[in-house]
């Protein structure tokens, strides 16, 4: 072998190396040269990944979920409920094909307001997620249900803005409290949006879990910036020192103190020793902040949306959501992301940045800043949403704005927007149900009942306006003086007032209507017992000879109906005669002998002559009562009186009815009228729901009313709905109501309001609140100011401070001054009012016709007397 065939192939390669260096130069100079190559290779790469990351984040975009979550009224998470909410978020942020691009991984909140309702909350994310964030940790008190698709209508004027977190990067966002709620100033920024001039305002937050390679990356250039900012600081000390050490070696004292010591300034002999600030070791906890932990660390992008039809309302709305979350600044804050150059913003909604932030907005894709990490604790204001701490504004899809003529609606008030703006608001007629209006005398809750109620009647709506005071008719007469209402509106007027009085009668025992006998007995009986205070306890013989006297007239004017002779029958003052004229009893029992059942004829054959005398006075007494007072005499003395509540409601009639007062005799005629009302309401059985005439009764200090009759008035709260009549009850004092009357107001009411009054008169309706707003505060209101909560589609809304309607403004072009004189005679007419001393003299002369027919039926056989009634 040759020996030199080794060092041969030792030097080939030896040899090599100039030629390869020569190649790598080579090589680099043609790409230097050709740079354009390499850099088309480059960006066609990019290119080709690009395009494949945007088709399979398209796709993976398209399999998303939509949960809109509606919080209750009551609504009052903890932190650790929202710190759970938020990690089910970063949780469902992964719930994607492991094909999917990083860039769809995200769960967004929307915050949305578009005019038609305060604020929307709204989860969008993958759709593998949908049963994990389905359930939340709020439990009941938010409801979770399936979005719809969001369809936009193109606005005239759109703005976009990308908020960046700016600040120190490692500072945390400002630890906002859960009271007042971290989303009021969102609100609030959105409080005055009107769908009308296509108004929308949108914040999307996406949440994404980022990788940890880049969690490490950005903690490594968050700790190399701290080391070489720490070595800055180091290098500007030390060359403060060397200058420091330089100035004192120079100064005068300095030479002096040389001078004095014998050492004179030499080769370096007796100069300072200058010892540089070593680099202060960089903590990570400190540098990192909060970077420094993995748990619960995500991305978030933070994009706004503002739109409208009339132009400078967008941007005006986009400054007012940045205002709002200046709120969430501390050591780091929102800002928008871009330049202002003079009146020029270079963001969102300019070149290039606007495609990118189409692209992200409508695929629903995450690409946040790198500056864009937050904890979840950070995130606590917006991870819910609204709750009970939170102000929201009512819109008109909340509460609906009243409309003259509308039978639809029911007039509340006047409702101040954020903005200012005043709009009349109602409630739905068919929700209204029940209503409560408490408060202090000239607070203003009556001016509210005459506006609603006149409102009402212009809409074509019957109602019924019990007044003691009287009050009521002369303010409402000038804003009912209308020809196409006159027709339906009656008076009933017990008062007398001026020289010659005209009264309208009823006879609360007539059968002229074509009342059910029974019913008309039960409901004169009660009304006599409710007002008395009589029970079975404390009173049974009394109800029962009135129960008996009553069913025998009842049965006389039955007869005298039936024989085309009305004008013959008896009233309640012919119960005296009944009990103690013996010719009168048996002529009447006589003539009624085939009409009344075993039990009350065995009644009067066997008990009535056994009882005394005197048991007959507790009865007579308040007859005689109403007997002594010629207005209650000539109202309830007519033999066919044109009072007839029932006739009233199924032909929408208007009528107002004033008894007189408040003493025991008006007392007993308010507990009669309350009584016959449930009668003719209960009566509506008899005709099918769908055809029942909507009808209103308003009833002025319940105080009187509910004096004279506490169960019947709280019957009326319980059991009108089923009929579809419906209740408004004034009172100054809640506390003075009766316990059954006043647990059935609350219970029921649709409407429950307070104007100012005591704090103690007014606390037991700010109780039902929770508080809130408090007595103190409800006190301190103006006049015609409420505060009151109201019922829209089944939810309860408020409480909200409205302004009472006053009649003088909201009705102003209604009012007919000059014609209520003539609408007040016409009201009478249509209650058949007639002179006071006519009515007493027929009134008088009544007992002498009644005694006429019974006595000419006692003679006639009883086939004669019923072919007569039949025949």
């Amino acid at each position: 072998m040759d020996p030199a065939a080794p060092h041969l192939t030792l030097a080939a390669p030896l040899g090599d190396v100039p030629g390869l260096l020569s190649g790598l130069v080579d090589i680099t100079g043609w790409l230097l040269t050709h740079w354009y190559l390499l850099a088309l290779v480059v960006v066609g790469c990019w290119g080709a990944a690009e395009w494949v990351v945007r088709r399979l984040a398209g796709k993976a975009s398209a399999e998303r979920m939509a949960l809109e979550l509606v919080p209750a009224r009551h609504f009052d998470p903890g932190l650790e409920e929202i710190f759970r909410r938020g990690v089910q978020l970063a949780r469902a942020s992964t719930s994607m094909p492991w094909w999917a691009p990083r860039r769809t991984k995200a769960v967004q909140i929307r915050l949305r307001a578009d005019g038609t309702g305060p604020l929307r909350y709204r989860i969008e994310g993958p759709a593998g997620g949908e049963r994990l964030l389905s359930i939340t940790p709020f439990g009941p008190a938010v409801t979770v249900k399936r979005g719809r698709p969001i369809a936009d209508k193109p606005r005239k004027h759109v703005v976009r803005a990308e908020f960046i977190l700016r600040g120190k990067p490692t500072a945390p966002l400002r630890d906002v409290p859960l009271d007042p709620d971290p989303l009021q100033p969102l609100v609030d920024a959105v409080s005055d949006l009107r769908a009308e001039l296509g108004d929308l305002a949108e914040l999307r937050l996406d949440i994404q879990r980022a990788p940890k390679w880049t969690l490490r990356a950005r903690r490594i250039q968050l700790m190399s910036d701290a080391r070489r900012r720490e070595r800055r600081e180091a290098q500007r000390a030390a060359r403060w020192i060397r200058q420091d050490a330089a100035g004192v070696e120079d100064s005068l004292t300095w030479q002096l103190q040389q001078l004095v010591t014998g050492n004179p300034g030499g080769a370096g002999g007796g100069r300072r020793l200058v010892m540089p600030p070593v680099p202060r070791r960089v903590e990570a906890a400190e540098a990192l902040g909060k970077l420094a932990d993995d748990d619960h660390l995500v991305r978030v992008q933070l994009l706004v949306m503002c739109a409208s039809d009339i132009e400078g309302r967008a941007e005006a709305r986009l400054a007012q959501l940045q205002a709002a979350l200046d709120v969430f600044g501390g050591g780091s804050r929102w800002a928008m992301r871009g330049w202002h150059l003079g009146p020029w913003r270079l963001g969102a909604d300019r070149w290039p940045s606007r495609r990118s932030f189409e692209r992200r907005w409508d695929l629903r894709h995450c690409q946040p800043p790198r500056a864009n990490w937050v904890r979840l604790e950070e995130l606590t204001g917006l991870l819910k949403p609204p709750t009970a701490h939170c102000r929201l504004p009512l819109l008109a899809s909340d509460l609906p704005t009243f409309q003259h003529g509308n039978p639809d609606l029911l007039l509340q008030g006047i409702y101040r927007a954020p903005d200012g703006r005043r709009r009349l608001v109602a409630t739905y007629a068919r929700e209204t149900l029940f209503e409560v209006g408490v408060g202090k005398a000239g607070g203003g809750k009556t001016e509210r009942a005459l506006a609603q109620a006149i409102g009402w009647a212009h809409a074509g709506g019957g109602l019924l306006f019990l007044d003691p005071h009287r009050d009521s008719w002369p303010r409402a007469l000038p804003f009912l003086a209308h020809d196409h209402l006159a027709e339906r509106i009656a008076l009933i007027d017990l008062n007398a007032v001026g020289p010659a009085p005209q009264i309208s009668s009823w006879n609360p025992i007539g059968m002229h209507q074509g009342q059910v006998a029974h019913e008309v007995v039960e409901a004169v009986t009660d009304a006599y017992a409710t007002a008395l205070g009589w029970d079975d306890a404390s009173a049974p013989r009394a109800l029962t000879i009135l129960t008996a006297a009553v069913a025998v007239l009842v049965a006389v004017n039955s007869a005298a109906c039936q024989a085309g002779r009305p004008e013959d029958q008896a009233t309640v003052f012919h119960v005296r005669a009944l009990l103690t004229d013996t010719p009168f009893r048996k002529a009447a029992l006589a003539a009624v002998e085939g009409r009344l059942d075993e039990e009350t004829r065995s009644w009067w054959q066997v008990v009535f002559p056994t009882l005394p005398p005197d048991a007959f006075a507790v009865v007579l007494n308040p007859i005689a009562r109403l007997a002594a007072n010629p207005v209650t005499r000539a109202f309830l003395g007519q033999p066919a009186g044109v009072y007839n509540i029932r006739a009233a409601m199924d032909n929408r009639m208007i009528v107002w009815v004033c008894p007189g007062g408040n003493g025991p005799t008006d007392r007993l005629i308010t507990a009669l009228l309350a009584r016959d009302l449930l009668r003719a309401v209960r009566s509506r059985r008899d005709t099918p729901e769908t055809q029942r005439v909507p009808f209103r009764a308003y009833f002025d200090e319940l105080i009187t009313l509910t004096g004279a009759a506490p169960e019947t008035i709280a019957a009326m709260f319980e059991d009108f709905r089923k009929y579809r009549v419906h209740v408004h009850g004034m009172t100054q004092l809640l506390a003075r109501l009766p316990v059954a009357v006043r647990l059935s107001l609350v219970q029921n009411a649709s409407t429950l309001a307070t104007t100012a009054g005591s704090q103690s008169a007014v606390a037991p309706i700010t109780a039902e609140w929770g508080d809130q707003p408090g007595p103190d505060i409800v006190a301190a209101l103006d006049r015609y100011e409420h505060y009151m909560t109201l019922t829209i589609h089944g939810r309860r809304i408020g409480p909200v401070q409205i302004t009472g309607p006053h009649l003088d403004n909201v009705f102003t072009d209604h009012a007919r001054p000059h014609q209520a004189a003539a609408l007040e005679r016409t009201a009478r007419t249509m209650a058949g009012a007639a002179p006071l001393d006519q009515l007493t003299a027929r009134a008088a002369g009544q007992q002498n016709r009644v005694g006429t027919l019974i006595g000419q039926r006692a003679a006639t056989p009883p086939t004669e007397r019923l072919q007569e009634e039949y025949g």
